[in-house]
């Protein structure tokens, strides 16, 4: 109760009055505060979920933009392996002074390896196993691959008598320069050979026994000067050689890449398989097994025969998100998000 004095009528009286207000009781602002907490739990729990969605589903956009793309190059290259772009069932020669016929031991310039894999553990020649960047992981498969690049080129004129023997061309040679080795082919044979020279103004590419065992481009080849002469016709085809070795590597982050060594260069004329090239990041593993003409089952490469019987490659990748919290395992703790992926491709020239 209150008390105040009133004048009214200049008379003094009292007057009594109950207050209208008054504050919460304690249990009503502990039941306030935990409703509070309630909401406040249930949206972090909604932000939180949201978040490891968008993180999963961005990582799994991103593993899927890389098995595209891993699948899409390496399948080209495999159903190139052995092609020459004329049907000239198999027939083919090699006049490279390193290449078989002159004992050389390179593998880019042996035709007969077209195609061969090797399992995990074992040696590749294209590339070192170890821990370094672009080496090859020792516990994944690699797989070599030869055939003719995409050309655009072909023989107006062959000049295997002149002094300098030399092919004058038809259409563009790209970037084809003096010390590039060269696939000719016609539907009779298909020869590797090593070019002298490139002069694009007159579009004639010159080649020699300095670079080649012989200047005999006919079929078998034979490794002495004039060798076993041959004239390729107008229109025969010729393309760079492509020779590539596809493998797991270690990349500058140190982790796992598919990888892609060819061919390079130096532009005095030397060539060597030392261009390495980082295809597809965070590839982590990649097991390959082959199909053999009159045989039903895949195989690995220790049960392979004979590699000029391969007429099918399954590749099966493993790539594994950037982001390392993008998914989790049996026990719910966070990890990278792995997909695994398997392609089939079929030797173009090996399969009627």
């Amino acid at each position: 109760m209150s008390v105040r004095d009133v004048n009214h009528d200049g008379g003094r009286r009292r007057v009594s009055t109950r207050e209208g207000h008054r504050g919460f009781t304690l249990i009503e602002l502990m039941v306030a505060m935990l409703l509070g907490l309630i909401v406040i739990g249930g949206v972090t729990s909604v932000f939180l979920a949201n978040q490891q969605t968008y993180r999963t589903n961005n990582a799994l956009g991103d593993v899927q933009e890389s098995t595209r793309l891993a699948v899409e190059l390496l399948a080209h290259d495999i159903r190139n392996a052995q092609l020459t772009g004329c049907n000239n069932n198999a027939r083919f020669t090699s006049v490279l002074k390193n290449g078989p016929a002159n004992g050389g031991t390179d593998w880019w310039a042996n035709w007969g390896n077209a195609i061969v894999g090797y399992a995990r553990g074992t040696t590749d020649p294209a590339v070192a196993s170890g821990t370094a960047e672009t080496n090859r992981v020792s516990t994944t498969d690699s797989i070599e691959l030869l055939g003719a690049a995409d050309t655009t080129m072909s023989v107006n004129v062959h000049s295997p008598s002149a002094a300098t023997p030399n092919f004058t061309i038809n259409g563009s040679a790209g970037d084809l320069q003096g010390g590039d080795i060269i696939v000719v082919c016609d539907p009779d044979h298909a020869t590797i050979l090593k070019t002298t020279t490139y002069t694009d103004s007159t579009k004639t590419i010159t080649y020699d026994a300095t670079n080649n065992c012989s200047t005999g481009l006919g079929y078998p080849g034979v490794c002495v000067a004039s060798g076993n002469p041959y004239t390729f016709g107008q229109s025969a085809l010729i393309a760079k050689l492509s020779a590539v070795d596809w493998y797991i590597g270690v990349n500058p982050a140190g982790g796992k890449s598919l990888y892609r060594v060819s061919l390079s260069n130096d532009g005095a004329g030397a060539v060597k398989a030392n261009s390495f090239q980082e295809m597809v990041r965070n590839v982590t593993d990649m097991k390959i097994t082959y199909l053999q003409s009159g045989t039903t089952s895949f195989v690995a490469p220790a049960s392979v025969t004979s590699w000029a019987g391969v007429t099918a490659v399954q590749v099966q990748l493993t790539v594994q998100s950037d982001d390392a919290r993008a998914g989790t395992d049996v026990q719910g703790q966070a990890q990278a998000l792995m997909r695994n992926v398997a392609i089939t491709a079929t030797l173009r020239n090996r399969v009627n």
